[in-house]
Order: C-alpha cells, then structure tokens, then sequence
C-alpha cells in the first residue's frame, strides 16, 4: 500500500507513460510514412511533431555543371530541392503528381519529372535545368526555336517543354508530327501551344544543330 502512495513511484509510472506514448507516436509516423509516403509527406509540411522526427542526409550531386555538397531532409523532392533550397525557380511546380511535365528536368541525361523522385536518391548523379541550358548568353538551339516560333503563351510550362524536346531530340523521337506529340505527350501546355512547339522541335531536327 505505501508504494501506491509514494510520489515518486506515481512520478516514475508517468514518466514512463509519457515515453510510451512518445515512442509509439514516433513509430506510428515512421510507419505512416513508409505505407503512404506521398499523403505524410504532404502533411509533414504543416505537422512540426512528424516533421521534427527527420534528420537531414548529405547528397553530392553536380547540378549545371556545378559540383555540390547539400544536406536534405529524406523526405524532400528533387523539385522542392531545386526551387526551396537552391532557388532556381525555373523548374516549376505544376501539379506536383507528375503529370504536367512542368517540372522536367534531366538527370544523366535522361528526362525525369523532378517532383516525382526524390533528392536523396541523386547521390552522384549530374542534374541539368533549364537554367543550366544556355550556354552563357548563347541560347540553346531548342530555346531559340521556341522563341521563333512562339512556343508559348503564359510560359509558366515552358521549361519543362523546352528540357522534353531536347531530351526528345537526343532521343531520336522527332522524326515526324506524330513522333513528336507521341515523345512530348506527358507535357500539358494549357495555353494550347502545342503546334507551334511541334514545329519548333521540328525546326531544330531540319537544321541539324547539335543539341
């Protein structure tokens, strides 16, 4: 009967209660994250309880042409990488569920939706935006063509256009109209520029530029 009375016990029974309940919210947020990644993830922007359970990674990557030591959370895209952290806003966030296109980059040389994947998975790997392009003031042969032959209207889809058809160029899938809205297809240009970037890719096929 004393010890049900002493302070302390009752003190050391709620501390470990406390801990339990600290350690099974810990767990179920880990688990949460690892059975609905995107739907935790979403919610870890405005949750400081789930997101404070994050450590930060160190990632070695070359982003145009540059080589950088980063250090991101887990949880964060390559895109929210590339806008929140390196501020390079010309890879745009469209519907972040990788089916605008609008945030194209290249990784290897191979064309990714950057919202899709995510930062820590680049570890060593050369990313190219649109911002790294030109070469310089000298424009990329695909962006000089998008210029004259207005590919674009609002430009907010622009970039990722522009990194699609230089990845569908390099491709070999511009041989033809049909070859190309097939290849760019994953890219929506709600202004409905569509035929102008046609030709514009076209253009750049015919005059044999290397791109």
């Amino acid at each position: 009967m004393a010890a049900e009375n002493d302070p302390q016990s009752s003190s050391h029974k709620k501390d470990k209660q406390e801990a339990r309940r600290d350690f099974l919210k810990q767990s179920s947020a880990m688990m949460a994250l690892a059975l609905t990644p995107p739907l935790v993830m979403k919610a870890a922007q405005h949750d400081e309880t789930i997101a404070g359970i994050f450590e930060k990674m160190p990632v070695n990557m070359d982003i145009n042409g540059q080589k950088m030591q980063l250090s991101v959370e887990p949880r964060t895209t390559l895109l929210d990488l590339l806008r929140e952290q390196l501020h390079l806003t010309g890879t745009k966030k469209g519907c972040d569920h990788g089916q605008c296109g609008a945030c194209t980059v290249h990784v290897d040389g191979r064309r990714i939706n950057a919202c899709l994947t995510l930062a820590v998975m680049q570890e060593g790997k050369k990313i190219t935006t649109i911002e790294g392009l030109a070469n310089g003031d000298q424009l990329h042969p695909v962006q000089e063509a998008f210029i004259k032959h207005d590919g674009f209207q609002c430009g907010y889809c622009t970039p990722g256009q522009i990194m699609s058809a230089v990845a569908c160029l390099r491709e070999g899938h511009a041989n033809s109209p049909e070859e190309i809205r097939e290849f760019m297809s994953g890219n929506i240009c709600r202004c409905g520029a569509y035929d102008n970037i046609v030709h514009a890719i076209t253009d750049v096929k015919n005059g044999g530029k290397t791109v």
